[in-house]
């Protein structure tokens, strides 16, 4: 399927071909008929992408102090990297999607194939989005009209908020698309409106829909003509629709404002308020946010749970039917708005429309041809870059380089597991991700021969080897189990499992199959400062004690890592990697361990990535795990201290290693941190080209899935 695509390092539309998404649980699949390109998101976006390495830095002052935080913990060649791929990543764009149902997941109830709904899906021939952001179309709206119900649904939000009164002025800075719907649905509900703008089209098109109008362009004054309209008694209310960096915006709207007047924010403006504008007429000042409650709740969007109507009358999906409705009504016509229709092949002239000196625009509709085939879910697309002279695809089985397939092409996948596969030497055959871009993008920057978005096509692939698993959490033991049971050798990044039923799953299937081959990326063991320390440890006999402090940082408590359904909490995502160190650092087993967590002594809440763990081996050696989310980003993020016979070891972040007391060591320390992902997967490739058992083996894979889920589930 074909699917508009921007890169956040040049500004560049990309119409590419990527394989179409699967069906999810709790989402619909959505075949597209038009969707809407929002000329004020879509603009910022390209004008942040064409925009040079300095205006970038001047748009994004926050993220310039977290780059700036993590050069001083991580160093500087690995920030620049993580910079460089996230600018590298092709970024999905568009919001205001309208097509027919092509399928169903899982758990979704009141839509049916056929139905003809709105979404917030991208601009794509295919989505699939979820349930809670869906609505059906009533059948005498075009796919055009309701194609604007999502931006309409943002002005309905911004108007709920002032809560306008039948018979009020209100004024609305900025007739774009948003605005002009604004001045629609105000007019709608009987309001009196005063329309601000500069563009003399839009100006007419806010006159047309019953509105009075301020020209900017011939310095006209809003506040005095305000004033005028309002009968000089102040505007009730004033929503603010622009996209301006100016201050002047709000400051006039208070200006224009009656005494106990609502102002509310839409679109983005300078925020540097005056207090005397608000204190003397005591105005209050809200911001919009988006389609209404719901939005950026993942439990709401995501996990399709619905607010209760009772208590929470207007949601965004709610907003989206209420515009619909005003459409079919007749009471709002957004046919007006629509200056410029393209098809999905001509998209890039759509977008050059938003940008420079172009011929004016307002509503600007992407049509998809209906009677085009769709591609199927399952259907791989082969890789024209790696293809040889003759067209052909080229795959060595049988010879001394891996074949690699992978499930999963996230953040960690494209920036870490893959590079490090690619400079260990094997072939990339196939990679599979859920929605189909990731999957295409490394398959492009890294070589692979084909992408799908059917882990099937990965598993059951006669010509791949080894299977890499780098998908959500709650996702790795199943898959772990179907590709042993394909008899294929398995890579899964941690952790192995997320409970233990799927530990005992996995125990299972590995006792009964012929391939013996696991392996969990616990790279850290392979790092070259803890190959080092593991050597000095070797040359004493004496018990050691370990105290590992990880300053992991805070994580939204509604962020999929803290599911325990998806992510299986902090403990068992991340702090296994603790565990596996120190396991491997003492040699011995581990018989006992203690937890305790922040909350857990004073009846306050407990919190499950602030905990101490205490491990206990059986050649006498503790360990103390400090996992702690409270600290500051600017210290260490690992720290790692040992010991022993009269002599200690400290390692800050796998850079600098420091020695007291031991003959003829004093410290190792790193140009850049390296925490063992590239010699972890070096390490397995070699494995498979000797024959070879995994790295790591088996059992203490195991025995670290069982103690990181033990300890989670005493917090």
């Amino acid at each position: 399927m074909k699917q508009i695509l921007q890169s956040l390092k040049t500004g560049e539309i990309e119409i590419a071909e990527i394989p179409c998404p699967q069906v999810r649980a709790g989402c619909l699949l959505v075949k597209t008929h038009a969707s809407l390109v929002s000329s004020g998101t879509e603009r910022m976006l390209l004008e942040f992408g064409q925009a040079n390495w300095l205006e970038k830095i001047r748009k994004q002052p926050d993220k310039v102090r977290q780059v700036l935080n993590k050069i001083k913990t991580d160093g500087l060649l690995p920030t620049l990297d993580a910079v460089k791929s996230k600018l590298d990543t092709p970024l999905p764009i568009g919001y205001s999607n309208v097509g027919e149902v092509i399928g169903v997941g899982e758990n979704v109830r009141g839509f049916k194939v056929g139905d003809r709904v709105l979404s917030n899906g991208y601009h794509a021939e295919v989505v699939c989005v979820p349930k809670n952001l869906c609505v059906r179309v009533p059948e005498n709206i075009s796919a055009e009209v309701a194609s604007f119900g999502v931006l309409g649904s943002i002005a309905l939000e911004g108007i709920r908020l002032a809560k306008p009164e039948l018979g009020e002025t209100v004024a609305v800075f900025g007739l774009g698309v948003i605005g002009l719907l604004l001045v629609q649905l105000l007019r709608a509900q009987g309001c009196r409106v005063i329309g601000i703008d500069f563009d003399a089209q839009k100006l007419e098109l806010a006159k047309q829909f019953g509105a009075e109008v301020v020209d900017l362009a011939k310095k006209e004054d809003p506040i005095i003509k305000a004033k005028q309209f309002s009968r000089e008694s102040g505007i009730d209310a004033v929503l603010i629709a622009a996209a301006n960096s100016s201050n002047d915006i709000v400051h006039q709207a208070a200006q224009m404002s009656r005494k106990r007047g609502r102002i509310v924010l839409v679109g983005v403006v300078g925020l540097e308020l005056s207090r005397a504008d608000f204190y003397e007429k005591e105005l209050t000042f809200q911001v919009s946010c988006s389609y209404g409650p719901g939005r950026y709740d993942k439990f709401y969007e995501e996990g399709g749970h619905d607010y209760p109507v009772g208590y929470v009358r207007w949601t965004e999906q709610r907003n989206f039917e209420a515009v619909l409705d005003l459409m079919a009504d007749g009471r709002i016509d957004p046919t007006p708005l629509i200056s410029h229709r393209f098809e999905l092949d001509l998209a890039k002239e759509a977008y050059s429309l938003l940008t420079g000196n172009a011929e004016p625009s307002i509503g600007i509709v992407i049509n998809y041809a209906k009677d085009s085939s769709v591609a199927s879910p399952n259907k791989v697309l082969e890789n024209t870059i790696v293809k040889d002279v003759s067209g052909v695809i080229s795959i060595t089985k049988g010879s001394d380089r891996v074949n690699v397939g992978f499930i999963g092409a996230g953040n960690y996948a494209s920036r870490v597991l893959i590079p490090a596969f690619k400079k260990a030497g094997v072939n990339f055959v196939s990679v599979a991700s859920s929605a189909g871009l990731s999957a295409t993008h490394v398959a492009r920057k890294f070589g692979f021969a084909q992408t799908t978005t059917d882990v099937d096509v990965v598993i059951n692939d006669p010509n791949i080897d080894l299977v890499v698993i780098a998908t959500q959490h709650d996702t790795h033991a199943d898959l772990v189990c179907r590709v042993l049971q394909a008899g294929k050798k398995v890579f899964v990044e941690k952790p192995l499992a997320i409970d233990k039923e799927q530990l005992s799953d996995i125990i299972k299937t590995y006792d009964v199959s012929d391939n013996k081959f696991l392996m969990v990326g616990f790279n850290r063991r392979f790092a070259p400062q803890i190959q080092k320390i593991k050597a000095l440890l070797n040359t004493v006999s004496v018990a050691k004690s370990f105290v590992m402090t990880v300053n992991a940082g805070e994580i939204p408590p509604d962020h999929w890592t803290q599911d325990l359904k998806k992510g299986g909490g902090r403990i068992v995502g991340e702090a296994c990697h603790m565990v596996d160190l120190l396991r491997f650092l003492s040699g011995s087993e581990i018989h006992s361990f203690k937890v305790s967590a922040v909350g857990q002594s004073k009846g306050k809440d407990v919190k499950t990535d602030e905990v101490a763990i205490t491990l206990n081996f059986v050649d006498g050696s503790i360990g103390t795990i400090h996992y702690l989310s409270s600290g500051h980003k600017s210290f260490p993020k690992e720290r790692l201290e040992i010991f022993c016979a009269g002599r200690v070891l400290q390692l800050d972040n796998f850079r600098k290693l420091r020695a007291f007391g031991w003959p003829g060591f004093k410290k190792m320390n790193l140009w850049k941190q390296d925490k063992g992902q590239d010699a972890c997967v070096a390490a397995t490739v070699a494995a498979l080209k000797k024959g070879e058992v995994a790295p790591i083996s088996f059992g203490e894979l195991v025995e670290i899935a069982k103690v990181s889920v033990d300890v989670m589930n005493l917090v």
